[in-house]
């Protein structure tokens, strides 16, 4: 059949639209992938070409309140193998292995990976400069040196448990890196070049780099001074009582800020790897619980003065040596009893049966309420993990005894830090303070401040009027009980000792208890309060006011001294007992010739500086105490000299 012409125009015509059509349709969707999907796919090309040599990034550093630097990073650089370009696998494995300290089965196994890059873990990772040089130098294809770095603790134990340690891979293991992982991280960086399906290096293809942003720094409320201060005490009474354990803290009472933590045994942060997790594990500040013993009683005591259950100075209470409470005795520390005293007395000498009183006298509901109110059964909320919270009877559950019991500090299970927390509140006005560590985060090449931590006051839990009454019945304590171990001359201590048992199986121990005292200074303005506690002394009587007390005072006294506390004279006059040396006010000797200083006679020992007759000044000051047979140091020189 014959097509008309018109027919063949109308079907040319409809092949041409359609040919335009899909001509257009090509183009649209050739610049649609050109415009559109360009760089989506070039990417996915890169990201099969390249190959991403990483540049670890640095962790913030972790600062104290001043500046010092506790933990750092040096430079550990670590070798990476791409398989593919290597073309000499098993000379390139002998030469590794000699080099590196490993068998050649090891190191054959690194660079014959069926992956694009391998880690040579874990002798290649993080190795010394010296070392790494020795790589780089055997000019191996398929073998880079990949910038690194490792942790660092100058500072060795020193702060150990709180401050943790980082993995092989930067990453916070415990502690503080732990806590603070996600800042103090960083972001890594790398090198990458571009590579074919065979693994060989694509020539004229540039290499890319992206430099690794370090982490934020971490300035803590540690004092480094009272650090060091506390770190000597724990080592001296490692030293002289064997212990099982040692801890301290220091805590500024205005603020909950830490000014110090430390617990034995310690360990090197750097070689964490050769300590048993249960040292490394263990920060016993937050992590143990125990009965407190009679540092509890501070807050019996605040709670019968809040409800005003007791008039320290002017009523009376008479200790035989026991108090009996449903059917059973029990004892005061010291047999035969105080005899009568005021309750002033009953807190300084620590009297058991005094505090069953005024344990009866505020009842279950009202001692228990103020128990929780002060922060016991329940984490603080420090930054930190592990932390305990502590045992305490069910309130349903408390007869007579289990109360009895509680207001002197037995049969309830507390942590240190939640002792500390607590006390600060009693003597700070009232006020009860999350403890914290974190001071504030600072943008590490710039030295901004990025973000401050404030204090975080959670309640008020007795009125001022009432901590003012708490502070000075343990000033008492102090000067004229227990606690005498704690004086300081001329800074005013306030304290409190404990002695608790240790139980296991529920039945106590033998000649074995926790010693323990709580103090702070100065009395009337608390400006730290500190807290140490050593875990079965041994060849001494176990004893807070013998063991631990002693330690406590010297570390509030060297504190104030480095935090710049100036001593005073108007501290309660201590009152000595019969193994106490009497100290002997310091005469002025400034202006004195040597030979007017050797006729006064004073029962001092004299050494003297420089060259000259005539006293410039002296060490310690005029007026300041010491003990019979101490130094004084006299600075000699002419009398033109003399500033006065």
């Amino acid at each position: 059949m014959r097509v008309s012409a018109a027919t063949v125009r109308k079907r040319l015509f409809i092949v041409l639209c359609a040919g335009a059509l899909a001509i257009a349709i090509l183009l649209i969707r050739l610049g649609f992938v050109q415009f559109a999907m360009g760089d989506w796919l070039t990417g996915l090309a890169e990201d099969s070409w390249s190959r991403d040599v990483p540049f670890e990034a640095e962790r913030g550093e972790i600062l104290d309140r001043h500046g010092d630097v506790l933990a750092t990073n040096i430079s550990a650089p670590s070798i990476i193998a791409v398989p593919r370009q290597i073309k000499e696998p098993e000379n390139t494995a002998k030469v590794l292995a000699k080099t590196l300290g490993v068998s050649e089965e090891k190191a054959y196994g690194w660079v014959t990976k069926k992956e694009s890059m391998v880690s040579l873990n874990p002798e290649g990772r993080k190795i010394s400069k010296e070392k790494a040089k020795e790589v780089r130098d055997l000019n191996i294809d398929g073998i880079f040196i990949a910038e690194d770095n490792k942790r660092h603790y100058p500072k060795g134990k020193f702060l150990s448990h709180v401050l943790g340690f980082a993995g092989i891979d930067n990453q916070g293991l415990t502690g503080i890196e732990k806590y603070y992982d996600d800042q103090l991280r960083g972001e890594s960086g790398y090198v990458s070049y571009f590579s074919d399906a065979k693994g060989e290096r694509m020539p004229g293809i540039a290499d890319r780099y992206k430099r690794p942003e370090q982490g934020d720094n971490l300035r803590l409320t540690i004092d480094s001074k009272v650090q060091t201060i506390i770190e000597r005490e724990l080592d001296i009474a490692e030293a002289t009582y064997d212990p099982d354990g040692a801890l301290a803290i220091a805590m500024d009472p205005n603020t909950g800020e830490i000014l110090g933590m430390s617990s034995r045994p310690d360990f090197h942060p750097e070689n964490f790897r050769n300590i048993p997790p249960e040292i490394y594990n263990q920060n016993k500040p937050v992590w143990s619980q125990y009965e407190p013993g009679s540092t509890f009683k501070i807050i019996t005591l605040a709670a019968a003065l809040e409800e005003e259950k007791v008039d320290l100075k002017n009523e009376t209470f008479h200790d035989p040596g026991h108090i009996e409470v449903s059917g059973s005795k029990l004892r005061c520390w010291k047999k035969g009893g105080h005899g009568e005293q005021t309750f002033l007395e009953v807190v300084q000498n620590s009297c058991n049966p005094g505090f069953v009183t005024l344990g009866e006298r505020l009842g279950t509901e009202t001692l228990f309420q103020y128990i929780e109110s002060f922060g016991f059964g329940k984490k603080t909320g420090i930054d930190l993990e592990g932390e305990g919270k502590g045992i305490l009877f069910d309130r349903e559950a408390v007869g007579p005894l289990e109360l009895a019991t509680t207001a002197f500090g037995q049969g309830v299970s507390v942590t240190p830090l939640q002792q500390v927390t607590a006390v600060a509140a009693a003597v700070n006005g009232g006020y009860l303070y999350e403890p914290h560590l974190a001071k504030e985060w600072v943008e590490a090449e710039t030295d901004r401040v990025i973000y401050s931590y404030p204090p975080e006051m959670k309640k008020r839990v007795i009125s001022k009027d009432t901590s003012e009454k708490v502070r000075n019945a343990l000033e008492h304590v102090v000067a004229k009980g227990t606690g005498r171990g704690a004086f300081v001359d001329g800074y005013r201590v306030g304290g409190k000792t404990g002695t608790a048992q240790k139980a296991v199986g529920g039945r106590y121990l033998e000649n074995n208890h926790i010693v323990s005292f709580i103090g702070f200074a100065p009395a009337d303005d608390p400006e730290i309060v500190v807290y140490a506690a050593v875990d079965n002394p041994k060849d001494t009587q176990q004893f807070g006011g013998i063991v631990a007390a002693p330690i406590v005072g010297n570390i509030i006294g060297d504190s104030l001294a480095a935090m710049g506390v100036e001593k005073r004279k108007d501290q309660i006059e201590k009152e000595l007992s019969w193994n106490d040396e009497a100290l002997i006010e310091v005469p002025d000797l400034k202006g004195q010739t040597l030979k007017q200083v050797h006729e006064m006679y004073y029962p001092f020992l004299v050494e003297t500086q420089g060259e000259g007759k005539i006293v410039l000044s002296q060490s310690p000051e005029a007026g300041e105490k010491l003990k019979e047979g101490g130094t004084i140091r006299l600075y000699l020189g002419d009398k033109s000299e003399s500033t006065d």
